[in-house]
């Protein structure tokens, strides 16, 4: 899907070849004979109230070490865990594993955006502030009064870090990097005793990628672990999924991207009177069912006249001329879109984030730091992170806290096909095995409609082409882009989602 692959420039780029998979050994605590540093920990106590709900909890932000065969230590690995403690039966209270993606990409953006119980806050959600100074705000929206989150930096993002017993190609791979991170979950399991809590993961952009291998390898068996670990899952949400990375998909591409170009159309008064985000996105779904598949699918063979239909219908759906759509063969990418749309006023949208502006970018040589979205919320959840670190938190570490890392991470990352080669396949598909494996393992797919990056369109599609099951999936849609809690109205949404998703009865 294109929307997926124009984050391939920004998030996804492909890496160096690694062995197939790491040692079962690597997963174990650590082992030596010599003297070895304690695992540094920061512990802190707080109270707060989370959807009106007044608890007391303790913030932990945790280093575990993955070891190789010989007990070496080769990545520190950091996560940053909010336990309630004033709760009974916290030995079987829900915990949320959440992580970002990138690759390369922290835990920050879920952590100081939705789940933390202190968040950025803009006063503009839109036109965030860009400069200094940031500030920070209570999150009412966070799930701890119904969930535990343990947030997790993969190595070389956070205070992660690949460590000199250790090498980049070890980590820095989607089968490694998956499991690096059942090997973390697993100790924090066994370290916290909870062995018996319903378990989720919360996952987003690439790192809905790696919730698919987690939630497959997690239980374990002798081809793929060498071991059966039996922890399962009871749930697995994906936000910004982008799960099938196959590059080629031409035509389906265009029309899995037209409910997004038509919600966003409609955010800025290019549709019809009245429309709504909803009513657009599926009107377009309407129209890619009975139409413009087939349009698509005739190419040069399409009648003139169906063209010029099909061009009409396209026009008044994205908010493009007539002209514009002929001229790109009835093609509109989202790229071309989010260049195209307020032209004439001078201005560009954010990929990340529709209903993000900017004006026209002169060279659009960096689609992350040229982007409108990206560009303009970045500096506050980093500046946001690292003042909550050391003043709330009390963490005291003499290393940055790396926001990601695209040069040293994202650029060496190894999908599984050889270097300098990108990803080619749906990796949805294991998902779909780890929930034929587990009958109660319920998915919960979260899009927003103005993400020009992994449309909703897409997340259908893959969902409905991986072999996961319908009736344990749900789809939420929130009037949001990439990040679905950016915005006061969409973040309460996605968090009474997420509530109702964890406290749900076992089917």
């Amino acid at each position: 899907m294109k929307a997926a692959l124009h984050v391939a420039a920004m998030l996804v780029l492909a890496g160096a070849p690694v062995p197939a998979q790491l040692p079962a050994a690597a997963l174990e605590p650590a082992v030596s004979s010599g003297p070895l540093a304690p695992a540094r920990r920061f512990e802190s106590e707080h109270r707060g109230t989370f959807n009106g709900v007044k608890l007391r909890y303790r913030a932990v932000v945790a280093e575990h070490f993955i070891t190789d065969p010989a007990g070496r230590r080769t990545a520190s690995i950091f996560t940053t865990s909010y336990i309630r403690t004033d709760a009974p039966g916290a030995a079987a209270r829900p915990v949320i594993f959440a992580f970002n993606g990138g690759p390369g990409s922290s835990s920050l953006w879920l952590h100081m955006g939705f789940v933390g119980p202190r968040r950025i806050a803009f006063g503009d959600d839109i036109r965030p502030d860009t400069a200094p100074p940031f500030h920070l705000a209570d999150n009412p929206e966070s799930p701890l009064d119904v969930a535990d989150v343990v947030l997790i930096d993969p190595p070389g993002t956070g205070f992660s870090r690949v460590l000199p017993d250790g090498k980049p190609e070890q980590f820095y791979g989607v089968d490694q990097d998956a499991r690096a991170t059942v090997g973390v979950i697993e100790q924090w399991i066994r370290e916290n005793g909870r062995w018996n809590s319903p378990k989720y993961l919360l996952s987003e952009s690439y790192g809905t990628i790696r919730a698919a291998e987690v939630a497959k390898l997690l239980a374990g068996g002798p081809m793929e672990t060498g071991r059966m670990d039996g922890v399962t899952l009871n749930g697995v949400i994906l936000l910004g999924q982008s799960m099938d990375m196959r590059a080629g998909a031409g035509d389906r591409d265009y029309a899995n991207a037209l409910p997004t170009l038509a919600a966003t159309a409609c955010y800025f008064g290019k549709g019809p009177e009245g429309c709504t985000a909803e009513g657009q996105a599926d009107a377009a779904r309407a129209f890619v069912a009975n139409g413009y598949v087939e349009a698509l699918y005739a190419g040069s063979a399409l009648p003139p006249s169906q063209r010029s239909a099909v061009a009409a219908e396209l026009s008044a759906l994205t908010g493009l001329s007539r002209a514009f759509v002929l001229e790109h063969d009835l093609r509109i990418d989202t790229h071309s879109f989010a260049s195209a749309l307020l032209a004439q006023q001078g201005k560009q949208l954010g990929a990340y984030d529709a209903r993000y502006e900017l004006p026209l970018s002169p060279s659009d040589k960096d689609p992350v730091a040229d982007d409108p979205a990206m560009g303009q919320y970045v500096p506050g959840f980093v500046a946001a992170l690292n003042l909550y670190m050391r003043d709330d938190l009390g963490v005291r570490l003499d290393m940055p806290y790396e926001a990601i890392a695209f040069r040293t991470v994202n650029a060496r990352w190894d999908y599984g096909f050889g270097p300098g080669i990108p990803a080619g396949r749906n990796y949805g598909e294991n998902l779909g095995i780890a929930m034929r494996r587990n009958p109660e393992l319920r998915l919960m797919v979260g899009a927003g409609y103005y993400d020009l990056v992994t449309t909703l369109g897409a997340a259908e599609y893959t969902i409905a082409h991986s072999g996961i099951p319908a009736d344990r999936t749900q789809f939420r849609y929130y009037r949001s882009g990439h990040m679905p809690y950016l915005g006061s109205d969409a973040r309460a949404k996605l968090a009474g989602d997420v509530r109702a998703f964890v406290t749900a009865a076992p089917r």
